[in-house]
Formats: structure tokens, C-alpha cells, sequence
């Protein structure tokens, strides 16, 4: 069933794209109908899974390509855990918002709506797989409608920006490449199962901390932290709005995603000796993000710059190389999708509405878009980690993690979040309660059911998983949990 899930929307995908011309305006309906199903299923599997139950389950796998020259063969397997349940849940849940945000998509909407269901399946394969080589093929495909998704359908330098966003992941891509294959020959397999119970790796022909620091590249450059981030303020402010959802709420967490599942887990001494460089980078990532936020009038960059800082607790979190730790940084990736994709829905349909993402030029809008402002208040406090609401579950859980093993650093993280109370209410007061502006009296309001109801559906998550974060918690802790026994 779970490779159903994960193949389910690129074949969605070729069923739009074979629409005929006079029928493209049913793309948008074929892509929702595919997207609700893909998470109708993926919430299926969320229930049916046992939490008591070690390892991965959902398990599909057959051979895959056959070697005559070694003793292993690469397998097709996925399969979830505790780690990749709720991202694949994520995922899904995203995916559909992107397609209803997009209702309005006029430009080519057959391309439109495919490009974004070839992306969805990528997403899915990546958090699914078992297989190293094949995780990297579903690392690799998405590259492909995300530069045409932000080159095609985005504004401003987009082609640059879509360029920008392609050879940076490229970049981490071909390391990560040599040091998987470097490590799937030495070890003789590429089942991430099997690398993950093995002591030691010996007899590479270069050594262990090369080849965790070749694999971890990509990750932290996709995650992203600084100086590699720059090219995540231009994808999105270029970028389509459903993109921008995408890319905040789902593509960075395969950075943090990958840091736990491979670099963590497959080389667990290497990873102890790392734990103090990868706290720093995220201190300095935490607060260089924060600050830069402060400088920012595009609503688009300063929502990206945010995301550096607050992407910043997923790797301290990991650095802590415990089981508290842990489970904070992967409820970071949960609770900064929901809230960061939120907030990119709302800017969205700021600019929209006002044709203008500029700070200095919107104030007052609350008195014409009451239920847009009240959203972004929600998500706003989620985003400062305001408790009983989702952010403050997971930064809270990072610090305790921490605290122990890195105490400056940690004290560091918090004073980033000193720095998020600052630009989100300062950016909240300025754009919606700020003086009326009566230029903008007349714009709409969300009213559309495609609006109103992602919009609804994000801050019921973000509510319920501050007033009840266990349901995620203990999931998380039960994936995480085989990782800090081994980097013990």
C-alpha cells in the first residue's frame, strides 16, 4: 500500500497532463482529487500504525537492479517508521493545500498541476525509502518540477532564482553521491537498515569522517544553514505561493531528515565527534537567520529568513545526540512546516489582493481582511513559540534536549527566539494593525472555500499539537529512540 501512496500522484500526474486542451481546467480538479486521496491514505496508515511495535513497518521491497560484478543487488524498498510517519503525513496534508491555493492558476494549469504531483511523489519517496541509492534517485527527481514550477510560474528573477536553487542542491547532491556509493561498496550494501546496524565502517578508501562529512554536505545545504542559504530567499520570493508552501513546509525537512536518518544513524562515532561543530552552526545559523529577518520589507524574504533561523533548532537539537534532543528537532520539522507553509499561504493571498509584499507600503489591513489578519495572528504566535500552540512544543523540547551538552549554545537558540517575537510582532502590527490605509479599504477578504479551509485546517494542527503534542510526540521519540541508542 505505501507504494501506492508514493506513486499514486505522478500517476495523477499523467492523467492531467493527458487531458486534452478544451478540459485543462479540470487539471486543478483531477490534482485535488488525487491529493485527498493520497492523504485519505497516508492518515490510514497513521492509525494502523502499531507505536509498540519496533523497527519499520508498511514495508514494501523486491529486488531491484540485479549485480554481476558484486554480491549485493539494489533493492526497491520503503517502509515507515516513528521518524517518517508524520512527515509523510506532512507531506500529504501540504500537498493538498498547495493544489487548493492554486484554484486561481490560469497559466498552463495542465503543466502547472502535474509538475506539482511529480513533486508530491518525490517528497513522499524521500521520506519513505530504505534503500540509499534510492533515496537519492527521489532526492534527485525533485529538482526537476521545482525548477520548472519556480523558472515558469514564479515572478520577478525567476529563472535566476530557479537556476540558483537547482545548482546548490546539485552541488550537495554530487557529494552526497560520492560518499553513499563510497560507503554502500565498503559496507557492501545500501539497505539503510543494514548500514544502520553496523559497528564501525573500516577499510574505506578514504576515511569515516570524510564520508560522513561528504553525505551531511547536501543535508545542511538543503536544510539550509549559513553561509549555504542564500539560495532560499530567492526561490521564495520568486516563487509561486503554492511553492513556497512546498519548499518551506516539506523540502527543508529532508535536510534535517537526512541529517537523523543517515548521518546520525549510519555513522554514530563520527557523529559524536561532530556534536560540538554542529551546535555552533546552528547558533550561528539561529541568530544570523533572526537577525537578517529584522532587516527584511519583502513579506516573502523575511518569512525565508525566519525559516533559516528557526531551521537552525533542527540541527541543534540533533547535535545534542540524545534522545530529548532528538525528538525536539524532528517536532521542529513538523510544527515549522505547518506554521511556515501557513504563513506563505497568508502573504500569498496578501499579495494577491494588494499587489504588493513590500512592509512599508501595507498598513491596516485587519479593518478590510479580519479573517486573513486573525489567521496570520495564529500563526504568527505559533511562529514565536507562544505556548498551548505547536511552536513552543517543539522549541521547548529542542532546549531541554540541549541544555545539558551544549549550554551556551543553547542559551544562543533562545536568544533567537527573543529575536522571532520581535519581527513577527513588529511585522503583524505594521501590515494589519497599523493605521488604516485608505487605498486599501477595498480589498477582499478570504471568503472562497479554497481559502478559508486550509487556512482553518493548518491552525486546527497548530492548536492541536500545542494542547496535545503527545499524539506527535511519542511518535517521534519511538523513531528516534534506535538513533540516540546508538550514537550512545
Amino acid at each position: 500500500m505505501l507504494s501506492l501512496v508514493i506513486f499514486l500522484p505522478v500517476a495523477g500526474a499523467v492523467v492531467v497532463a493527458l487531458l486534452p486542451r478544451e478540459h485543462e481546467h479540470r487539471a486543478k480538479w483531477v490534482a485535488a482529487g488525487v491529493s485527498a486521496v493520497v492523504l485519505a491514505l497516508v492518515a490510514f496508515l497513521f492509525l494502523d500504525y502499531d507505536r509498540d511495535a519496533a523497527g519499520f513497518q508498511f514495508v514494501d521491497s523486491a529486488t531491484w537492479i540485479e549485480s554481476d560484478f558484486s554480491d549485493f543487488d539494489l533493492q526497491f524498498a520503503v517502509g515507515l517508521d516513528g521518524l517518517s510517519l508524520p512527515l509523510v503525513l506532512l507531506t500529504a496534508f501540504l500537498g493538498l493545500v498547495a493544489v487548493l491555493i492554486s484554484w486561481r492558476i490560469e497559466l498552463r494549469p495542465k503543466e502547472y498541476f502535474a509538475w506539482l504531483l511529480v513533486l508530491e511523489t518525490s517528497l513522499l519517496g524521500v521520506f519513505s525509502a530504505l534503500d540509499f541509492v534510492l533515496f537519492f534517485l527521489f532526492w534527485e527527481v525533485e529538482l526537476v518540477p521545482m525548477y520548472f514550477l519556480i523558472s515558469v510560474w514564479g515572478s520577478g528573477n525567476r529563472f535566476y532564482s530557479a537556476w540558483k536553487y537547482v545548482l546548490y542542491t546539485f552541488f550537495g547532491s554530487a557529494f552526497m553521491l560520492v560518499g553513499i556509493l563510497t560507503l554502500g561498496f565498503t559496507a557492501e550494501t545500501f539497505d539503510i537498515r543494514e548500514l544502520a546496524q553496523i559497528q564501525e565502517i573500516r577499510d574505506a578508501i578514504i576515511p569515516a569522517w570524510a564520508i560522513f562529512t561528504l553525505i551531511i554536505a547536501a543535508f545542511l545545504i538543503k536544510l539550509p544553514i549559513v553561509p549555504f542559504h542564500t539560495w532560499l530567499p530567492d526561490a521564495h520570493t520568486d516563487a509561486p505561493t503554492a511553492v513556497s508552501v512546498i519548499l518551506a513546509g516539506v523540502l527543508l525537512k529532508m535536510g534535517g531528515y537526512g541529517i537523523l536518518r543517515m548521518s546520525l544513524s549510519i555513522m554514530p562515532d563520527v557523529a559524536r565527534d561532530a556534536s560540538i561543530w554542529l551546535a555552533i552552526i546552528a547558533a550561528v545559523s539561529i541568530l544570523y537567520g533572526a537577525m537578517m529577518t529584522l532587516m527584511q520589507e519583502d513579506l516573502k524574504r523575511l518569512i525565508a529568513y525566519s525559516s533559516v533561523s528557526h531551521m537552525g533548532y533542527v540541527l541543534l537539537g540533533a547535535s545534542a545526540i540524545g534522545t530529548v534532543g532528538l525528538t525536539g528537532a524532528s517536532m521542529q520539522m513538523l510544527t515549522h512546516g505547518l506554521i511556515t507553509g501557513m504563513l506563505f499561504v497568508l502573504v500569498g493571498m496578501v499579495y494577491d489582493r494588494a499587489h504588493t509584499r513590500n512592509i512599508s507600503e501595507l498598513s491596516g489591513l485587519a479593518h478590510s481582511m479580519p479573517f486573513i489578519a486573525a489567521m496570520m495572528v495564529v500563526a504568527g504566535l505559533a511562529s514565536l513559540g507562544l505556548p498551548s500552540l505547536a511552536g513552543f512544543v517543539s522549541e521547548v523540547t529542542v532546549f531541554l534536549g540541549t541544555f545539558e551538552k551544549h549550554e551556551a549554545l543553547t542559551i544562543a537558540g533562545v536568544i533567537g527566539i527573543v529575536f522571532a517575537a520581535g519581527y513577527i510582532l513588529w511585522t503583524i502590527q505594521r501590515v494589519f494593525w497599523g493605521e488604516a490605509d485608505p487605498k486599501w479599504e477595498s480589498l477582499p477578504d478570504a471568503t472562497a472555500w479554497w481559502e478559508r479551509g486550509p487556512l482553518l485546517a493548518m491552525s486546527l494542527a497548530i492548536l492541536a499539537i500545542g494542547v496535545y503534542p503527545a499524539v506527535m510526540m511519542d511518535l517521534f521519540e519511538s523513531g528516534v529512540a534506535p538513533i540516540a541508542q546508538r550514537l550512545g
